[in-house]
Parts: C-alpha cells; sequence; structure tokens
C-alpha cells in the first residue's frame, strides 16, 4: 500500500540537504554500526563458549557495566546533545578556527575528568563492587569467589572507559563533518582485541583454545583477566584509528582545558542537564546489576546476553537514523518548523519499519536465534532456554526505545536539554517498581518449570522481571516524550497507523518462515537459523516493497544513495 507524503514534506523540501546526502550518512552508520555488532555477537560468542550462563558469566557482566557511568556520563550521548549542535552550527557558519578552539577545549576538559574519574575507579574497586553488586558478598558462586574476582577485573576495565570517552569525542568530531563510517566502525577493533585476547589467553594457559571444559576454575578466571586486558587493549586502538581522520578535518584544533573559549560554557550549560538525564539511565542500568546480584548464579550472565540482541536493532535502526539526523536538525532553525516536524515525522517510519519485524522475529523465533548465536562450548540447552526468555521481555520494549533515542535528539536540536532527562527519571521510576516484585516472585520459578530440561539444571526465572520492568519504562517514556514534544511542536507526533501496517505485515510473512522451521526441527542450529530469519526478512521486505512502503525506498537511499 503506497503511503502518502507529509503535508509538510515539500516544505521540507527546499531547506533539507540533498537526499543521496542523507541517505550516505545515515547508510554509513548504519553500515559501521553493522560491522561492529556483528564483530560484537562473535565476541559474546566467545565469552558464551568459555564462560556460559554461570559465575564467570556475572563477573565479566559487572565488570564491563562498572565503568559506564563515565563512559555513559561523557560518552557519545553527552556529546550528541552538548558538542555537535554547536559544533556543527559554527561549521555551518564558517568560523573554523572557532570551532577547532572550542573542539579543543572540550576535549581538554573531557581528558582531565575521565582521567581522573578513571583513577578513582582503580583506587574505588572495591567499594564500587561492594555497592554494584551487593549480592556478590553472600559467597555464591561456586569454586571462585565473584567478588573478589570483580574488584580485580574494575581495576582492569576502568581505564578502558577513559579512553572511550576520548574515542566518543573523536566520533562527535567525525560526525559534524558528515564522515560517518570511521567512527561507527572503530569500535569493530575493540571486539576484535577481546576475542583475541580471550582465545589467545586460553591457548597460553593450555596449549589449545578450543578446550573450554577441560578449563578448570583458575585457568577460567585467568582467561576472564586477560579479556579485561584485550579490552583495554583495543579501546586505545578504537580511539586511535580515529585521530588522522580528526586531523584532516579540524587542521585548527587548538588544545586547552579554558571554559573560556567561545561554546565551551554553552556546551557545558547544556551538558549539566544532559549528565543528569543520562545518570538517571545508568542509575536503571545500575539497579539492573544491583538487583541481579541477590537473584539465583547466572542471572547476570543471562541478561548480558539478552541485552546484546535487545541494543542490536536499537543500535542499528535507531541510532543509525538519530546520528545522523541530529546534526541536520541542529542545522533548521527555529522558523523552519515544517521541514523540522516533517522529517522528524519521516525518520521516525524509517526507524519502526526494520524495528517492527525484528521485534516479531525476537518474540517468533528466540530459541533459534539465541541457540545460533551462543550454544557453544560452556552455553547449554538450559542457558538457551533462559536467554530467550529474558530476550522476549526486552523485545517487547524494543521499539519504544528506538523511537525515543529520534525523540531525545529532536529536543536536543531545538535546545531543550531538560526534558529528556526528567522523563528519563521517571522511566526508571516506573521500571524499578515493576521490575522489583517481578523479578523476585520470578526467582522462586526454576527454568525446568516453563520448559523441559534435564534434571541437573539450576537456574531461575528471575531475570525476566527486569526485562519486563524495562519494557514497561520504555514505553512510559516513549509515551512522555511525545506529549511534551507536542506541546512545542503540534504537528510533531509518532505515527502510529504506519506502525501498525508494519506489525501487521511481519505477522503476515511469518507463517512461512515459521513452517520452514517447523520442517527442519533436528537440523544444525547454525545452518537453520540464517535459512528461517533470511525466509521472513525476504518475505517482508518483498511484501513491503510490492505494497509500495516508501520506507523501503528510504532505507535503500541510505545504504545505496
Amino acid at each position: 500500500m503506497a503511503h502518502a507524503p507529509d503535508a509538510a514534506s515539500d516544505a521540507a523540501g527546499a531547506s533539507a540537504p540533498d537526499s543521496t546526502e542523507e541517505g550516505s550518512a545515515a547508510g554509513a552508520v548504519a553500515a559501521g554500526i553493522l560491522s561492529s555488532r556483528v564483530l560484537g555477537l562473535l565476541r559474546e560468542r566467545a565469552v558464551a563458549y568459555f564462560f556460559g550462563v554461570g559465575a564467570h558469566a556475572d563477573v565479566w557482566q559487572v565488570a564491563f557495566k562498572s565503568p559506564n557511568l563515565l563512559q555513559n556520563l561523557l560518552g557519545e550521548g553527552t556529546i550528541s546533545a552538548a558538542f555537535i549542535p554547536i559544533y556543527s552550527r559554527m561549521i555551518e557558519e564558517g568560523r573554523a578556527e572557532d570551532a577547532g578552539r572550542f573542539a579543543g577545549a572540550i576535549f581538554g576538559l573531557l581528558l582531565a575528568v575521565a582521567g581522573g574519574l578513571a583513577l578513582l575507579g582503580v583506587v574505588l574497586a572495591d567499594p564500587i563492587v561492594t555497592v554494584l553488586a551487593p549480592g556478590f558478598l553472600g559467597g555464591e558462586g561456586g569454586a571462585i569467589d565473584r567478588f573478589d574476582l570483580a574488584v580485580q577485573a574494575v581495576r582492569i576495565i576502568f581505564p578502558m572507559a577513559g579512553v572511550l570517552v576520548l574515542s566518543a569525542w573523536a566520533l562527535g568530531v567525525l560526525n559534524s563533518h558528515r564522515q560517518f563510517f570511521v567512527p561507527y566502525v572503530a569500535p569493530a577493533l575493540w571486539n576484535v582485541a577481546i576475542i583475541a585476547s580471550l582465545f589467545g589467553g586460553a591457548y597460553g594457559l593450555t596449549g589449545t583454545p578450543w578446550a573450554p571444559d577441560g578449563l578448570a576454575a583458575d585457568p577460567l578466571t585467568s582467561v576472564l583477566l586477560i579479556g579485561c586486558v584485550g579490552a583495554f587493549v583495543g579501546g586505545a586502538v578504537q580511539f586511535a584509528v580515529q585521530l588522522p581522520f580528526v586531523a584532516r578535518e579540524m587542521p585548527g584544533f587548538t588544545f586547552s582545558v579554558s571554559t573560556r573559549v567561545s561554546g565551551v560554557r554553552e556546551a557545558l550549560r547544556a551538558f549539566g542537564p544532559v549528565v543528569a538525564g543520562r545518570g538517571v539511565a545508568q542509575l536503571s542500568g545500575y539497579l539492573d546489576l544491583f538487583l541481579a546480584s541477590f537473584l539465583a548464579v547466572g542471572a547476570l550472565g543471562a541478561l548480558r546476553y539478552a541485552q546484546l540482541l535487545y541494543m542490536l536493532p536499537i543500535s542499528l535502526f535507531g541510532m543509525s537514523v538519530a546520528a545522523s539526523e541530529l546534526p541536520e536538525l541542529s542545522r533548521l532553525t527555529e522558523e523552519k518548523v515544517a521541514a523540522f516536524t516533517a522529517r522528524l515525522r519521516r525518520s521516525l517510519r524509517q526507524i519502526a519499519f526494520l524495528t517492527v519485524p525484528t521485534v516479531v522475529g525476537y518474540l517468533a523465533f528466540g530459541p533459534l536465534l539465541v541457540g545460533a548465536l551462543f550454544r557453544t562450548g560452556r552455553f547449554n540447552g538450559g542457558d538457551t532456554w533462559l536467554v530467550t526468555l529474558v530476550l522476549g521481555g526486552y523485545a517487547l520494549g524494543i521499539l519504544a526505545t528506538t523511537l525515543s533515542r529520534l525523540l531525545q535528539n529532536a529536543f536536543y536540536a531545538l535546545g531543550d536539554t531538560k526534558t529528556p532527562a526528567w522523563i528519563a527519571g521517571a522511566r526508571v521510576a516506573v521500571s524499578t517498581l515493576v521490575a522489583v516484585p517481578a523479578m523476585f516472585w520470578l526467582d522462586t520459578v526454576p527454568l525446568g518449570a516453563v520448559v523441559p530440561l534435564d534434571s541437573g539444571n539450576s537456574l531461575f526465572l528471575g531475570a525476566l522481571g527486569l526485562s519486563l520492568g524495562a519494557t514497561v519504562g520504555a514505553w512510559v517514556e516513549v509515551w512522555r516524550l511525545r506529549r511534551a514534544l507536542r506541546a512545542s511542536l503540534p504537528a510533531a507526533r509518532v505515527p502510529w497507523a504506519a506502525v501498525g501496517r508494519m506489525v501487521a505485515l511481519a505477522l503476515a510473512v511469518l507463517p512461512p518462515a515459521a513452517g520452514l522451521w517447523a520442517l527442519l526441527p533436528a537440523g544444525p542450529v547454525l545452518a537453520v537459523a540464517p535459512l528461517v530469519g533470511g525466509t521472513y526478512a525476504a518475505l517482508y521486505l518483498g511484501a513491503a516493497a510490492a505494497l509500495g512502503f516508501d520506507e523501503l525506498g528510504a532505507w535503500t537511499r541510505r545504504f545505496w544513495g
């Protein structure tokens, strides 16, 4: 069915950049994110191979989540809101020297703050783990002390987060110059470093990297710590690979730590509310760690694997559009309201077009997908089912989260950083109120009570309560963002009718793919999963083309111009 263009789209045409340029921008972001995410999946497969869903996986999750306060508060989200709009405006106005001085001052301030906080993380690793994972003090974890191992790992990982903050600054500079591929593909090197360190560490300890079942608790602990070192090295490489491109785009760079440089104080004023908003969102992640540490062993590991798949469409479809749209929305003046709202509605439809079938696919083919990605080494059938159920809880909120990313950036482009921060607080409050009773109740339900498992399985469903709470909070957030934005821009709305058509299409093409899966119940999962998933995707895209969905053409232009 052909979608009629928005009434304001003609008004947008006069001021919007060339559509080919827009397409190549978001396409470059999506391609870069895709390459990084594919390697991210391989990284998590390596983690699953060695640690499965168990005590070591719990520690790995705590170690990598602990420095997120530093990385998320000073990283890409904050750079997007406080740095890119001002820097992009300077470039648009032809103030290259001012832009170089401004970028240099922001870099200096980030270096000082991130370096100081990273050092504090190393020194205070013990109390950090005590606060974030107090459940580790209870002694559960079998042959390893999860608390002591987490403290060692955090001391390695915190400096990595400081380096990744500087990498986010480089990303902001390159995005503002419409250079998207390199900064979004650079994290692939971080993933490669972790994978290499895990298998290299196993090889050094055993003489072969292919025997995780032969590794006792102590060698597995050594492999985990070696993987943390690899993550730090990979972070440094991720930052370094962007520097030549930054130098080419910004010859006027002038390093300083001064707040008197033009634009810095404006950025700091925007920075405060954004940090508050990001801090509230980060609080949600830390609450997950805190609460899950009291659940049965394996809950934190299950959350990690499920969150990876949860974040994949958010990053690939939501962030790719939101990141490429923020500089363009920031360049539109207040007088170009029609262009702004038309661009926003169009981008929301584009995000939903690929997010909706992903959600339906997760819910329908979850066991097949999780098994193909993670069932290897120590990751067994019980682990597969637990991660699948937790992923199902998260999947129900994926569409809300992707739409929220773009709505937040719309506020940032309008110079309003406070509203998203307040709404993020409401999201955390609602998520927690729903999650706490749900997780403790579900943690009394053994996994074997809902799916057929071997009698020796000791996993419980507590982590599902956390994912369901996150979904409820996500829908509250998108609802409140939409209401708040329409107070300033009445024509700004979420295209629910278009979303409904996409849901109907995804459900319509589901039975043939499900039937194919039913015909191959005993086939090798690494062969069946791509076949079933590819059939489902091909049917959805083919039907969308036949019915004239405009969003398919928009994504085609984003990738191929």
